[in-house]
C-alpha cells in the first residue's frame, strides 16, 4: 500500500471518529436537556402537590363605614383648659364569619383591616378587641342602633370544623374623600403558627 493510500485511510478514520464524537456530543446535549426538563417538572409537581388549602376561611357578612370629623374638647378631665385639635377619621364596622376547615385547633392572634389608597399605598388597622368594640358605642352613642354582637379578635380558639362570627371596628385617619377614593378593602386573619388568611367583601360597603 502506498503512502498516499495510507494517508487517505487515516483521514477517513479521523473523519469517522470526528463524526462519532459529534453524534456523541449531540446525544449528551439532548440527554442533559431532557434531564433538566424532567427535574423542573418534578419540582413543579412537588410544589403543586405540597400546596395545602388555607387552614381557615373568612367571609364578610356586612361592612359599613362611618366617616367623621372630630374636634377634641377644649378642657381636660379636671376642667383645665387645653388646646383643641381636629382630625378626620373613618370607622369601619365589619361583620365576619370565620371557619376552621383544618383538622387541628386554630388560635386567632389578630385581624387587620387593609385599605389600599388611590396611590397604591396600603394602610392597615388592627381590629378592636371585644371590650374596645363596646367602648366605641359608649363614645359614639348615635351609632348604637347598629350595634351587633362583638367578635373576639384576640386569643380566640377555633376547634376543627368550628365557625364563629361577630363584628369588630377598625379606625383610619383619613378624610371621607380619601376613603371614597380607595382602590381596595380587604382583611387579614393572623393565626398563630399558620399562614395568614386573606379575604375581601363581595358586596358594596355601606356608609352610615
Amino acid at each position: 500500500m502506498s503512502l498516499l493510500q495510507q494517508d487517505g485511510l487515516k483521514a477517513q478514520d479521523d473523519a469517522a471518529r470526528g463524526e462519532e464524537l459529534t453524534r456523541g456530543s449531540s446525544h449528551l446535549t439532548v440527554a442533559a436537556l431532557t434531564a433538566t426538563v424532567l427535574v423542573t417538572l418534578a419540582i413543579a409537581l412537588y410544589v403543586f402537590l405540597g400546596e395545602k388549602p388555607p387552614v381557615a376561611t373568612g367571609e364578610v357578612v356586612e361592612v359599613w363605614a362611618h366617616p367623621m370629623h372630630t374636634v377634641t374638647p377644649a378642657f381636660d378631665a379636671n376642667g383645665d383648659d387645653r388646646s383643641q385639635t381636629s382630625f378626620d377619621q373613618v370607622l369601619v364596622f365589619t361583620h365576619v364569619r370565620l371557619h376552621n376547615q383544618s383538622q387541628q385547633p386554630l388560635f386567632l392572634h389578630e385581624i387587620l383591616t387593609n385599605v389600599t389608597g388611590q396611590d397604591g399605598s396600603i394602610d392597615s388597622s388592627t381590629a378592636t378587641t371585644a371590650s374596645q368594640y363596646e367602648r366605641v358605642f359608649v363614645a359614639y352613642q348615635d351609632l348604637a342602633q347598629w350595634k351587633a354582637p362583638a367578635l373576639k379578635t384576640t386569643d380566640l380558639d377555633l376547634a376543627p370544623g368550628e365557625t364563629v362570627e361577630g363584628t369588630f371596628v377598625s379606625s383610619f385617619r383619613m378624610t371621607r374623600e380619601q376613603w371614597e377614593a380607595r382602590k381596595a378593602l380587604d382583611f387579614t386573619a393572623n393565626f398563630r403558627y399558620q399562614k395568614p388568611v386573606k379575604f375581601a367583601p363581595k358586596a358594596a360597603v355601606v356608609e352610615r
